[in-house]
């Protein structure tokens, strides 16, 4: 009898991927190793004028070079104190952001998938929080702006209306008052994009466990610590990890609310940095790009670090015994067959 033919799903799952791949290799993977490259050579906006203009003559061009010392961007980045500046305002601005941000979310997320709480218009509630995260970070940031207005923002008037202050607060002119204006946007915008995230890890929870713990009498702050918090481990964990990313890539509401001067400086961030030696000034690309490629090692050991920290200890105990198991199985049968028990 003729053995039917199988259909090969794995085939047809490397077609559809193959699409994605080719564009994360061409808009992705290229971008960065051309940056990676462009960190080790002379390559700046001037350099680029000057090969245009001898193009245009006609006569031998400059080139783009190596430097002689490979590192000469990498070293002047790592001793600028602006570049440290602007690391540790990214540090702070997504410290102070993120905590009440993943707070508020659990909170939330918890709230609306208690069987017991017979709230109405759960999706009202939803999309109004979910909301901020959905407009543009242009129209936020003109928003904060105005209502901080050292003139005419009504912040500014409540505070005088509440007798808080005397005179009108420069808001974005104090370090602490800027940080704090940043990260609270920050946590406007995202802890929405959170509490859904969560709610999905809640919802993927098996009910068995809930039940049980209710047949157990459970009260509800026992069953939040002893089975949605571990069961949100892994949810916990990519959250961390994909804000962490994003806190250190932070660009848009700081450049955008910090306009330039003295207020930038308050809150210019790394990313903020980098655009700002690429594209303002000098334009020196090269030492963006060493910039770059720095802010890239940085977050990838702070997410290595994260995953390791936070890895699963029981599963991966587990997962060791079963290896040693199936090992020292597959040596008893080899040693069984050699002897000659097993035909």
């Amino acid at each position: 009898m003729k053995k039917k033919k199988g259909v090969s799903y794995a085939k047809w799952g490397y077609i559809f991927a193959l699409p994605f791949c080719i564009a994360y290799l061409m808009f992705m993977i290229y971008p960065i190793l051309y940056t990676f490259g462009i960190g080790f050579t002379n390559m700046t906006d001037k350099l680029q004028m000057q090969i245009a203009q001898e193009e245009m003559i006609g006569i031998e061009t400059t080139k783009v070079e190596l430097l002689d010392n490979v590192f000469e961007n990498y070293e002047f980045v790592l001793s600028d104190p602006n570049f440290w500046g602007s690391l540790k305002n990214t540090v702070i601005i997504w410290g102070v952001n993120f905590v009440p941000q993943i707070l508020l979310a659990l909170l939330l997320a918890v709230w609306f998938t208690n069987g017991r709480n017979k709230i109405r218009g759960k999706g009202f509630f939803k999309v109004l929080f979910y909301m901020p995260n959905i407009i543009t970070a242009a129209t936020i940031a003109m928003l904060f702006t105005k209502l901080f207005d050292y003139n005419k923002g009504p912040v500014n008037d409540l505070l005088k209306m509440l007798g808080v202050i005397d005179k009108n607060i420069d808001f974005f002119t104090i370090e602490w008052t800027s940080k704090a204006i940043v990260a609270f946007v920050q946590f406007w915008m995202w802890y929405g994009y959170t509490m859904i995230i969560l709610i999905s890890g809640i919802l993927g929870i098996s009910p068995e466990l809930f039940e049980a713990a209710d047949i157990d009498g459970a009260s509800g702050w026992q069953k939040f610590r002893y089975v949605t918090l571990p069961n949100l481990k892994t949810i916990m964990l990519f959250t961390l990890v994909t804000s962490m990313i994003g806190g250190m890539t932070m660009f848009d509401i700081p450049y955008m609310i910090g306009g330039s001067g003295g207020i930038r400086g308050n809150i210019r961030t790394a990313s903020v940095y980098i655009f700002e030696m690429s594209f303002q000034g000098g334009k020196l690309y090269n030492r963006a790009s060493a910039a770059s490629m720095i802010m890239f090692v940085m977050i990838a050991v702070l997410a290595a670090v994260i995953f390791f920290l936070l890895r699963d200890k029981d599963e991966i105990a587990q997962h060791k015994i079963e290896k040693a198991n199936e090992k020292a199985f597959k040596k008893a049968l080899k040693e069984q067959k050699a002897k000659g028990g097993v035909q």
